[in-house]
C-alpha cells in the first residue's frame, strides 16, 4: 500500500507541470484609445466576467489618454489595441504595419455641435465660422465633412484663404465652446453630454451628426501588428498570433453583447475603474449619469450595420469601401490601402461565421 501511495503521489507530482501549463494565461496588453469610460465598456466586462480568461489569456487593459494607440502597437508596446478607422488607413499609408481584425462600433459617433442661436442651419453655413477640432488624427472626421462642402481649412498650410477657421483644442469643450469657437468636436456618447452640463441643454443645440452626411467614418475597432499576427508562437502560448487575435476578439465580442443588453451592470463594472473621466461637465458632472448617458449612446453605435445582422465585429466591404473612397475623395488617402490592412481571417475564426 505504502508503495502504491508513493507510486501515485509520484505520477500526480509529474502530472503537476502539464496542468500548470495548460492553465496558464498569455498575457495581453490591448491599448484603448483613450482613458476608461463606458466607450469600452465591452472589454472592462469582458474582463471582469473572465471572458479573456476562459479563452486563456490575461489581458491588461491600457489607456492612452489624447495620443495615438497605433505608436503603442507599432513599435510593440501593446499587443493589441482600439483606434478609427482613418488613424489605422493613414497609418499604413505612412507605411506602418498595422492590421484591422475586428470592427466594434458600426456607426459613426462623431458631430460638430453648434448653439441654434448662432443661426448656424446647415453645413453651407460653416463657412466663414470658427470649427473646433481635436488633435492627433483626431481632427480627420470634421475635415472630411468641411470638404465634402468644399470648405477649405485653416489646418491646410497651402490654402492661403481657409473658409473655416479651425481651432485646435484638448478635447474639453468647456475651453472652447461658445466663445472661441461656433461649432465644436463632439462625440455623441461625451462631449454632448458635457456640453449640455455646461448649460446649453439639448433643445438649445444644433447637432450635425457627421453619419447623417454621409461621413460615417467607423471608429472603434480592434487591431494589432503584422508581426503579431505572423508570430508562429505568440509568448510561448504555443498559439499563433492569429489563434491568439482569434481569442481576444471572442471574448471581446461576448463582453460587448453582454454589456449593451445589460446596461446599468456594464455602467457599474466602468465606474470603480474610470477616475475623472466617469464625470461629465457643469450641472451634468456625475459620474454615474454620465457614465449611463455614454454607455447607451455607444451601445447605438455597437447597435447598428453588420451587428443587426448577426454579425457584431464584421467590418462591412461595402461600409470599408465607402470609407477608402470617402478618404481618397478629400485627399488623406492616396491610393487604396493594400488588401493586409484587413484581416477578415480573425474575425471568421473568432465567430466561426
Amino acid at each position: 500500500m505504502r508503495k502504491f501511495a508513493l507510486l501515485s503521489a509520484l505520477l500526480a507530482a509529474a502530472a503537476l507541470p502539464t496542468v500548470q501549463a495548460q492553465t496558464k494565461l498569455t498575457p495581453i496588453r490591448l491599448q484603448l484609445k483613450w482613458f476608461p469610460q463606458a466607450q469600452f465598456a465591452g472589454f472592462f466586462v469582458a474582463q471582469a466576467k473572465g471572458y479573456f480568461k476562459a479563452e486563456g489569456l490575461d489581458v491588461t487593459l491600457l489607456p492612452i489618454g489624447d495620443q495615438s494607440p497605433i505608436q503603442t502597437v507599432a513599435t510593440g508596446a501593446a499587443d493589441f489595441g482600439t483606434t478609427w478607422i482613418t488613424d489605422l488607413l493613414t497609418a499604413r499609408q505612412q507605411g506602418l504595419p498595422v492590421v484591422h481584425i475586428a470592427q466594434i462600433f458600426q456607426k459613426s459617433g462623431f458631430t460638430l455641435v453648434s448653439l441654434k442661436a448662432s443661426n448656424i442651419a446647415k453645413p453651407a453655413d460653416f463657412k466663414g465660422k470658427r470649427v473646433g477640432v481635436w488633435p492627433s488624427g483626431n481632427e480627420y472626421p470634421a475635415i472630411a465633412l468641411l470638404k465634402k462642402y468644399n470648405l477649405t481649412t485653416s489646418l491646410d498650410s497651402t490654402v492661403a484663404s481657409p473658409s473655416v477657421q479651425a481651432v485646435t483644442y484638448p478635447f474639453d469643450p468647456s475651453i472652447v465652446f461658445p466663445d472661441k469657437v461656433d461649432l465644436v468636436s463632439a462625440m455623441t456618447y461625451n462631449e454632448v453630454d458635457q456640453i449640455a452640463g455646461l448649460g446649453y441643454s439639448l433643445d438649445k443645440l444644433r447637432i450635425f451628426r457627421a453619419s447623417d452626411y454621409g461621413i460615417n467614418l467607423l471608429e472603434d475597432l480592434m487591431f494589432t501588428s503584422q508581426k503579431t499576427l505572423d508570430d508562429k508562437d505568440f509568448k510561448g502560448s504555443g498559439l499563433s498570433g492569429k489563434e491568439i487575435a482569434a481569442r481576444l476578439v471572442r471574448a471581446s465580442l461576448k463582453g460587448w453583447n453582454y454589456a449593451v443588453k445589460n446596461q446599468a451592470e456594464a455602467v457599474n463594472i466602468v465606474l470603480p475603474l474610470c477616475g475623472n473621466t466617469c464625470k461629465g461637465s457643469g450641472t451634468r458632472a456625475d459620474a454615474k449619469a454620465h457614465q449611463t448617458w455614454q454607455m447607451a449612446e455607444v451601445a447605438k453605435l455597437y447597435n447598428a450595420g453588420a451587428t443587426l445582422q448577426g454579425k457584431a465585429g464584421y467590418l462591412d466591404p461595402a461600409a470599408y469601401k465607402s470609407n477608402v473612397a470617402l478618404l481618397k475623395g478629400v485627399g488623406l488617402l492616396k491610393a487604396d490601402p493594400a488588401a493586409g490592412a484587413v484581416d477578415y481571417s480573425v474575425w471568421e475564426a473568432a465567430t466561426k461565421k
